[in-house]
């Protein structure tokens, strides 16, 4: 057992030493790769540059073992987090090496020690750490497009009913926008300069957002279009009906939360408490224990 553990330390040693050697040499990567490292790269911590460097050698052969569906699939999941940190496909791959490679070693080393819920946890975390990040990226960024456009439909109908065309309103309503929804409409908007049609253009803005306000927005320009309706009018019943669905998905969250604080305070708060209460009257009650144990 203690040469095992010799082993694999010396492992771990040799590894950190080959990624300082491979994060300092000008290794010659393929072009998709360089790519990946260079995209995001003012929005990358030192340390997840790092990891990106030491793993990107082995971005292929996980994107490989992955299989096409997975890789379709995180590709969509990377874009809906709206590329967190300057994260591709490419380094996500990476990550996911080494960030698994380290859980790997971590678990085998406190498996031989015997501690196995450590050894778990490590191994949760080189399996999961990734997928945790791409996770909570989503939520945020779903959470924050969701708050913004409303008071967006309502400024670009403004803008609108002032005169300028849609195209030009909604380019100068996004410049005024920070955050996840203006890199959104900054995306479009140079899909459109590139000769995309408006229509195809916002249907990938829908494709790549898992928002039902999203998927509102785009499905009542696109009718509104067809139809020929007057775009003021509706982006402002747009506007109202967004609200009108916050407002009960608030109310629904607030019905959902109520059983769940009830059955926290009749579990944890209510018992303790009652202990606290009892333990504080037997104490100021000065009761000689001594005596009753007869000790």
């Amino acid at each position: 057992m203690a040469l095992l553990l010799a082993l694999l330390m010396g492992l771990g040693v040799w590894g950190v030493f080959a990624g300082i050697r491979m994060y300092r040499a000008e290794a010659k990567l393929p072009g998709d790769l360089m790519l990946a490292l260079e995209v995001g790269s003012t929005r990358t911590g030192a340390v997840d540059s790092l990891i990106d460097r030491m793993g990107m050698r082995y971005a292929p052969a996980v994107l490989r073992l992955m299989g096409p569906k997975q890789v379709a699939k995180y590709r969509r999941k990377i874009d809906l987090a709206g590329n967190p940190g300057g994260l591709t496909l490419d380094r996500y791959a990476a990550r996911r090496a080494v960030y698994g490679a380290l859980g790997g070693i971590g678990f085998l080393v406190f498996l031989m020690r015997g501690q196995l819920f450590v050894a778990l946890l490590l191994l949760a975390f080189g399996a999961f750490w990734t997928e945790v990040g791409i996770w909570s990226a989503i939520r945020v960024r779903k959470d924050v497009i969701e708050r913004t456009l409303p008071d967006f439909l309502d400024v670009l109908a403004v803008v609108v009913s002032a005169g300028l065309g849609f195209r030009q309103a909604l380019d100068r309503v996004a410049s005024k926008y920070e955050g996840p929804w203006a890199d959104e409409l900054s995306i479009t908007l140079r899909q459109m300069d590139l000769g995309m049609s408006r229509r195809q253009a916002f249907a990938e803005l829908r494709r790549r957002n898992d928002s039902e306000q999203v998927t509102m927005f785009v499905t009542a320009l696109q009718q509104g279009e067809e139809l020929g309706a007057p775009i003021v009018d509706t982006l402002v019943s747009l506007a109202r009906d967004m609200r009108r669905t916050d407002a009960q998905n608030a109310r629904r969250k607030a019905a959902r939360a109520v059983p769940k604080a009830t059955m926290m305070i009749t579990t944890f708060m209510v018992p303790a408490t009652l202990i606290l209460l009892g333990a504080g009257l037997i104490l100021g009650s000065g009761i000689d224990f001594g005596a009753v144990t007869g000790e």
